[in-house]
């Protein structure tokens, strides 16, 4: 991305501290420090101030090519110690009055090496404030947008992939590698988070990581997965059958698809995040499945695979466009008597002022059977 992008999301970054009262934000979690400098490496403290002035970097010479590669037109420091401590130590000699710090993402231990790196008359500057940086990652620019769309549609490439992969009797653990084999192959960075393949009885666990479980002659194989690429994370499910269904577990597919075609339809900016979660629901309450749904509809995605907003019960945030959120309904019945399953299917849409865009379209979710 250009250095003209960081430098508009430092200067929006510079106007909400303004709004907030504050002189300057510390900004020390790492996803908000790539998207608001592009530097990707693992000790960072940027400061930006509420004035104008120049954003400053640190990070330690491990870091002294990569830094001035990826974060041009920011000013760096390369410090021989933690980035935190010294970035610290600036703030307290700047004259800021106020500087907020990310009380959401701040652990405990960080908060208090902050405190220590300050003289005791300097720590009542610093200030936990919401997690301001965060939410301004939840609406992407029209560059972050292009890339979300090619995560997806390499996600999409590899369901396609996988259809004519997968087999009975190979186990959950060999459909992951092959999937994560072929997404390094066509250029993912890496996943966005652990591939869930679940088969079976198995995909009655919403969160069933890949085990040595063998696919089965007759039943649903659930595959939820996401591929980085320039830092972006792309995020997916889709649910077949392997082997033939009863009528009981295609009726139930059915409810399930129109659960989600329903929250797709109920994307648009201005609409509340507990208003699409309930068209989900709804579905699935007027299918008597509603008591197997057990998690929210869905989540932002972006540099992070669960950023805001959240779509779910009591969520009262209204949608905006440009925020990137999945819908992702499901069943999972965990019955005393008949057979246990658990159906997922999930997209990708982009909100705009009239409705949704699906960037995961080019994967079918209608019934496959294989």
């Amino acid at each position: 991305m250009s250095t003209s992008v960081f430098q508009t999301r430092r200067s929006e970054a510079a106007r909400r501290a303004r709004r907030e009262g504050l002189g300057a934000l510390l900004i020390t979690h790492l996803p908000d420090v790539q998207y608001l400098s592009g530097f990707t490496g693992s000790n960072a403290a940027l400061t930006v101030y509420a004035s104008g002035k120049p954003a400053v970097l640190m990070t330690d010479g491990r870091y002294t090519k990569q830094v001035r590669a990826e974060a041009a037109g920011t000013k760096v420091e390369i410090v021989d110690r933690a980035a935190l401590p010294a970035a610290c130590a600036l703030i307290a000699k700047s004259g800021v009055k106020r500087c907020g710090v990310d009380a959401v993402h701040t652990t405990v231990e960080a908060w208090e090496q902050m405190k220590r790196s300050l003289p005791a008359a300097k720590r009542g500057i610093l200030k936990p404030v919401g997690a301001m940086v965060s939410l301004q990652r939840e609406v992407k620019d029209a560059e972050e947008l292009r890339v979300m769309r090619k995560a997806a549609k390499l996600g999409c490439k590899l369901f396609e992939h996988m259809l004519g992969y997968m087999q009975a009797g190979m186990t959950e653990l060999a459909v992951a590698a092959e999937l994560e084999h072929e997404a390094r192959l066509r250029g993912a960075q890496g996943m966005s988070f652990t591939t869930i393949v679940a088969t079976g009885e198995r995909s009655a666990m919403p969160h069933g990581h890949a085990s040595p479980a063998r696919l089965p002659r007759n039943g649903f194989i659930t595959l939820d997965f996401g591929v980085i690429l320039d830092g972006y994370c792309s995020d997916m499910t889709r649910t077949v059958y392997m082997g033939r269904a009863t009528n009981e577990e295609r009726q139930a597919y059915e409810a399930v698809l129109a659960s989600q075609m329903a929250g797709v339809d109920a994307v648009k900016a201005g609409v509340a995040c507990a208003e699409v979660d309930e068209a989900c629901r709804s579905v699935l309450r007027r299918a008597g499945l509603a008591k197997w749904f057990t998690h929210g509809t869905g989540h932002g995605v972006g540099l992070e695979i669960h950023e805001g907003p959240r779509l779910g019960t009591g969520q009262r945030q209204k949608l905006e466009p440009g925020m990137v959120v999945t819908i992702e309904p499901g069943v999972y019945l965990t019955r005393k008597k008949g057979r246990n399953f658990g159906i997922r299917i999930e997209d990708m849409v982009v909100v705009k002022k009239n409705g949704g865009e699906v960037i995961t379209a080019e994967a079918p979710k209608g019934w496959i059977q294989i």
